[in-house]
Formats: C-alpha cells, sequence, structure tokens
C-alpha cells in the first residue's frame, strides 16, 4: 500500500509551521509532544480545527506532525493550527470543510499577513519620530 503524504505549512508573525498529514489513527504531535499535553486555551486553540473536522467528516483518520521554527508560545499555537486546518482540507479535499472553518473563522485558512514594523533610520522606533528642541 502506497502511503499518501502531505506537507502544509501555516505562518504567523515569525514563525513558520509545517504540518505532515498521513493516514493514521488520529495522533496529533507537535514539536515531538502529543497537544493533549498543551496548556488551557493554547490545547483549545489547536482542538478548534480538529473539533469542526470531525463534526463534518465524522471520525479523522489522520496523523499530523506539526513542527514550528521561529517566533514565540503564541505565534507557535496559531501557526500549528493553521497549518492543521490546511492540512485537513487539502487531504479531504472537502469543499464543505473548507466553507465551514471560513465561516467560523477566516484565519484557519487565510494567514495573518500583519509583520512587525521596521525601524527607522535616526529614529528610536518605528513610529517615534525624532524629538528636536526649537531653542
Amino acid at each position: 500500500m502506497n502511503e499518501q503524504k502531505i506537507i502544509v505549512s501555516g505562518k504567523r508573525k515569525r514563525c513558520v509551521a509545517r504540518a505532515m498529514i498521513t493516514t493514521g489513527s488520529g495522533k496529533i504531535i507537535i514539536n515531538k509532544r502529543p497537544y493533549e499535553l498543551l496548556k488551557g486555551i493554547r490545547r483549545l486553540i489547536i482542538e478548534e480545527p480538529l473539533r469542526i473536522a470531525k463534526e463534518i467528516l465524522g471520525k479523522i483518520n489522520y496523523d499530523i506532525s506539526v513542527t514550528t521554527k521561529g517566533g514565540g508560545q503564541e505565534s507557535m499555537i496559531e501557526a500549528s493550527r493553521l497549518a492543521i486546518a490546511r492540512a485537513l482540507v487539502e487531504t479531504s479535499k472537502s469543499k464543505e470543510l473548507e466553507k465551514a472553518y471560513l465561516d467560523y473563522d477566516r484565519n484557519l485558512l487565510v494567514a495573518d499577513t500583519r509583520r512587525k514594523e521596521v525601524y527607522k533610520p535616526g529614529d528610536s522606533k518605528a513610529r517615534a519620530a525624532r524629538q528636536s528642541s526649537k531653542r
């Protein structure tokens, strides 16, 4: 049997998450640890795309392995959530699932393009103008 393997990525701020999805029993692993070990709201954020997919597809028969690089912890969670949702849509090829994700939260399939603004030369911060004295 030729096993299907699909790799999808998701970005948030400086973080890039790559999700590898294969047929399996429904295990979700983030950075070599099961997502169930995450605390509180972080676990719920990861569960959002999974719960929507279970409602529409029934049982999820895929193993998803996510690796993240860069960014902070919240960015890693958001990027992982995006990568998981994209991976499920790509493997199931379900238009109904894609529509459900977009109706629930557009950021499940579309990356947030906001980035940190660069510092301007001669200024202390990105938006702060240089101070001047009128004396």
